[in-house]
């Protein structure tokens, strides 16, 4: 039986979080383990003057951590599901999902109280593509700009006046404890959310059954549900997190769920939407037929074109 375990993961104050509420499962469980962090820079920690749309690749906030497990440096990882592309690495698997937290972007101002209330012209922080094309949908005239770095460094930027408005994720903000004058969550009917978005994975060695075993007893199954089908979404439109691909899926009981997809435009001029409902236990297989239908009607164009753009 195990005695000890490392963890990876990123060093950001959101990640460390996860990383020691996951810690702190696993002691519950198991008190008389020893339980120790290690902390690694990814590309994406390290390229920060670069809009990650524009950096390449899929994995960027986690290759390097799937390497510590490999090699053996690191016995699991804690990553944002958000960040962890479609296929894994051989030999390493997504062992656990525990409950999510809460999906939505949230919309955060020192001096606008909600969305409808932007002046026209509204400087809005964000490097996401997905808010970007939804946010100038529905308001054409924002002018969108540029934000990176991690929760603390975008709300500084914000509260010295760089922006009216930024974008984040809800569940970073109630995670950290943070707040701001003006926070309005946007609704995930409206804003539809980055898959995996809220939720936490915990990524292990394939052939470690003893841990395995161990993180079964924090998986959450109605969020490893929506999670499955989510990601079956985007593994259908060969997507990763740097594009404008949303999902969200929410059960419906405990043998059914609802699934909404969007792709759009980045300059918000035409968002494509399905939804779906569907068997808990086919979640993939209802995400991967959905993207096919979305690629039929147009979203291929969309993604081919945007691919195309930033090869070059």
């Amino acid at each position: 039986m195990k005695t000890s375990l490392v963890i990876a993961t990123r060093g950001s104050q959101l990640a460390l979080w996860q990383a020691e509420h996951v810690k702190s499962r696993l002691l519950a469980l198991r008190p008389d383990l020893s339980v120790e962090l290690l902390k690694i820079k990814t590309k994406g920690d390290v390229i920060l003057d670069v809009p990650l749309s524009k950096v390449g690749g899929k994995g960027l906030f986690i290759k390097e951590i799937e390497e510590a497990l490999l090699d053996g440096r690191a016995d699991l990882a804690v990553h944002s599901v958000k960040d962890v592309p479609m296929e894994l690495p051989e030999g390493l698997t997504l062992a656990c999902v525990p409950e999510r937290e809460a999906c939505t972007d949230c919309l955060v101002s020192e001096t606008i109280s909600r969305f409808e209330d932007l002046p026209d012209g509204a400087r809005v922080g964000t490097c996401s593509l997905r808010r970007q094309a939804q946010l100038l949908h529905a308001r054409p005239d924002l002018r969108i700009l540029p934000l990176r770095g991690n929760v603390e460094t975008r709300l500084r930027k914000l509260q010295q006046g760089e922006f009216d408005a930024i974008v984040l994720a809800s569940a970073g903000m109630k995670r950290l404890g943070l707040s701001a004058r003006h926070m309005t969550h946007l609704a995930e009917d409206r804003f539809v959310p980055a898959v995996g978005q809220g939720a936490i994975g915990i990524e292990c060695r394939a052939d470690d059954a003893e841990l395995r075993s161990l993180l079964a007893s924090m998986e959450h199954r109605p969020t490893r549900i929506c999670v499955e089908a989510e990601r079956g979404f985007l593994a259908g439109l060969d997507g990763g997190c740097q594009v404008p691909i949303a999902a969200h899926a929410v059960m419906l009981d405990d043998a059914r769920f609802h699934l909404e997809g969007l792709v759009g435009e980045v300059d918000g001029s035409r968002l494509l939407r399905l939804r779906r409902d569907g068997a808990a236990a086919e979640a993939r297989a209802v995400g991967l037929n959905m993207a096919k239908d979305m690629l039929d009607q147009g979203a291929d164009d969309i993604l081919r074109r945007l691919y195309t753009e930033h090869a070059e």
